[in-house]
């Protein structure tokens, strides 16, 4: 196959693929980049084929593929994340596919699954369901409830955040900061919180305190009112500033909830967490989720369940804000196939 391609010779390459049917739909993107349109009805004809021997798994994540290389982005990028959640950003340099070839594929897709959908005379679904990223790879699935597909969208009410870490150390002391991001519609920045700014300027934001060690279990949280928020991202960041790492405390989780003015000072509401999630990758900074408004002022949770490297220790938001900014923008750009 690789000699074909070397060669020139998309038709013959396309022929080889047709033994492996998996292997044919992963290279898609690269058969369509450089068949010619005397090559296409060789592809389009084997593809109707071999369709019938794919799981449904990867005919929905080539799907996904094509309908992320129809969309015009201003700054093309690619993410990759492995089974750990470590994941790095490249610039998306591949030409551009035929659309109109790109569009009966997808069409073709879609018929193969309707296919294979059973029969119901009655479909009861949850709107907010719609919006939940369909679990095409089990990469980096986390521990909790709540917890949702990378790229899954869903609702928060209107009020106040409050977005919490909770830890708890093995042997040694060990101290994790909670911080977040604010950024504006570029993905640029705005403010953050964190132990070096407890508080926004406008009141609008405010943080626990720094706790720095774990003995007996520590807990960060971090509130913000939504209504009056004066950004367009929110992203929450788990920073192990010194001491064990995600996968060698004794427990480590992530959530967040909705308060209410008859809250103030109370302690936390089991009843108003929305999600708990536990981090264990083997990076040093965990970015669970970020919280977007819509163009109608509404705010959303969008999950990244994403790593960064970081540093051994010391890790703080003025030294990967950039690359922060950029990991979410990969996620919240990229266009999800829901279960809607």
């Amino acid at each position: 196959m690789e000699l074909a391609f070397a060669a020139g010779d998309v038709r013959q390459a396309i022929m080889l693929l047709a033994t492996a049917p998996g292997m044919l739909f992963r290279s898609l993107d690269r058969i369509l980049r450089t068949a010619s349109a005397q090559e296409t009805p060789t592809l389009l004809e084997t593809l109707s084929t071999a369709i019938t021997k794919v799981s449904g798994r990867v005919i929905l994540s080539a799907r996904e593929r094509l309908q992320n290389r129809l969309v015009v982005r201003v700054t093309p990028s690619r993410i990759f994340a492995n089974s750990k959640g470590k994941a790095w950003v490249a610039r998306d340099d591949r030409a551009p596919l035929p659309i109109d070839v790109a569009l009966n594929l997808i069409n073709v897709f879609d018929a193969e699954l309707l296919r294979r959908l059973p029969d119901v005379e009655r479909l009861v679904v949850s709107r907010e369901a719609l919006s939940i990223a369909l679990p095409l790879s089990d990469k980096n699935k986390s521990d909790g409830f709540g917890v949702m597909p990378r790229g899954s969208a869903l609702p928060v009410a209107e009020g106040t955040l409050r977005f919490f870490v909770h830890c708890r150390q093995k042997r040694k002391r060990t101290d994790y900061d909670l911080l977040t991001l604010l950024l504006d519609e570029r993905f640029q920045f705005v403010n953050q919180l964190s132990y070096t700014n407890l508080r926004s300027g406008d009141g609008v934001a405010t943080h626990s305190g720094d706790i720095t060690s774990a003995h007996e279990g520590a807990s960060e949280f971090i509130d913000i009112d939504l209504a009056n928020a004066g950004c367009k991202l929110i992203i929450p960041q788990v920073n192990v500033f010194a001491g064990e790492s995600f996968d060698e405390v004794l427990e480590c989780f992530f959530g967040f909830m909705m308060r209410t003015p008859e809250q103030e000072g109370k302690p936390f509401e089991a009843t108003t967490v929305r999600t708990k999630s536990d981090m264990r990758g083997k990076g040093k900074v965990a970015l669970p989720l970020v919280f977007i408004r819509d163009d109608e002022g509404a705010w959303w949770a969008q999950w990244l369940s994403l790593y960064l490297n970081g540093s051994p220790n010391f890790n703080c938001v003025e030294t990967n804000r950039l690359s922060t900014a950029l990991l979410a923008r990969s996620i919240v750009d990229r266009s999800y196939l829901g279960v809607g």
